[in-house]
């Protein structure tokens, strides 16, 4: 019998620690080993038994959680995942958190409203699961149902079998889950100012995108923010799909656009790198390059083959360099991909891609 994932819950709210202790409780393979009220009993639970993953609160009595997590990386390195309301200025300071090693950020349940309790703890118990996985490294000093697993048909009508007319102007759509906050780092920051205009989904909390794409705009040289309704995708510009809103691509003439919308979970996910990749596959087919990275699950991997499908050309994150090897893989194992390559590599095969495919159009 495979053994159960051990949770640590951190939080000095005690609705908060029940909630958790509920949600994770309830979930098949997962056993909350215990709940403290702040890094000091944490501390003294975790003398006795080491714990699997740390679910951890940023602002604590006696000590706060950034702190608490330094001490966990530079001494004994384990799967943490940050649970913050992530309102205001503390969007930027979870940002911190990710810098110092943890694993993922969700979003404290919030008591009241059933629909998003039950997609809450779909969110909680994933990040969950994708944590123990995780590969971390030492650093310096009551029951929910789960909704049922939709797919992008929700959102999004399957392309057409007739291949898009080809262009000179290349989209970039990219999706990365668990770990894909410095993987996307790494990959934007490696950009010319005149790389092709890209659109991106990653798996994180409303409220938090925003912070993390000023932070990402700050460090490249590409210009990268969150996404709005109709924003026009651009050279030498990112959009980042906003926490908890699906984003599709969309084109009208020779005009590159997106589409900011709610819906229901897709492949559990709200933003879905599926959904993205399939308004690429239906609305840019042999004009897109898709980029899939670092995640748990097979989100995106539907989307990333009706990609290829359409003739788009599609990457795929390695193993060695992802935290966790999941969406990638899946992607892999469906025959969605076309190539695999390590992290560092990826901006300069779309690079490359891009501009032969300009040149190409440009001689024809």
């Amino acid at each position: 019998m495979k053994k159960a994932i051990r949770v640590l819950i951190v939080d000095d709210s005690a609705v908060v620690r029940q909630a958790l202790t509920e949600i994770l409780s309830a979930e098949p393979g997962i056993e909350v080993m215990g709940a403290a009220s702040d890094p000091f009993v944490a501390a003294d639970k975790m003398q006795h038994e080491i714990p699997d993953v740390i679910t951890l609160d940023v602002e604590m009595p006696r000590m706060d959680g950034i702190t608490f997590l330094q001490k966990i990386m530079s001494q004994h390195p384990l799967p943490v995942v940050i649970c913050s309301s992530l309102t205001g200025s503390g969007s930027e300071t979870t940002m911190k958190a990710l810098d110092y090693g943890a694993v993922d950020i969700i979003e404290k349940p919030r008591l009241g409203t059933r629909q998003f309790l039950r997609e809450s703890s779909v969110r909680i118990c994933d990040a969950v699961r994708a944590a123990s996985l995780a590969r971390v490294r030492k650093r310096s000093a009551a029951v929910y149902s789960v909704s049922p697993k939709l797919n992008a048909d929700v959102m999004i009508a399957k392309p057409g079998s007739r291949a898009m007319v080809k262009t000179t102007e290349q989209v970039v759509v990219v999706g990365a889950s668990t770990g894909g906050t410095e993987a996307l780092r790494t990959f934007l920051e490696a950009l010319p100012p005149d790389a092709p205009g890209i659109v991106i989904v990653q798996h994180m909390p409303e409220h938090f995108t925003r912070a993390f794409a000023k932070r990402l705009d700050g460090l490249c040289r590409i210009s990268v923010k969150e996404a709005a309704d109709n924003d026009t995708v651009l050279t030498g510009q990112a959009l980042i799909a906003p926490g908890n809103y699906h984003l599709l691509l969309k084109r009208s003439g020779a005009r590159y656009y997106v589409e900011v919308k709610n819906g229901p979970l897709v492949s559990r996910h709200r933003p879905s790198v599926d959904v993205l990749f399939r308004s690429a596959a239906r609305y840019a087919g042999r004009n897109s390059i898709g980029v899939i990275m670092t995640g748990m699950g097979d989100d995106g991997a539907r989307g990333m083959l009706e990609m290829k499908e359409t003739g788009a050309y599609t990457i795929a994150q390695d193993e060695d360099s992802c935290v966790v090897f999941g969406m990638p893989n899946e992607a892999i194992k469906l025959g969605g991909v076309d190539t695999v390559m390590p992290l560092p590599r990826i901006a300069s095969e779309v690079i490359r891609v891009a501009r032969k495919e300009q040149y190409a159009a440009v001689v024809r």
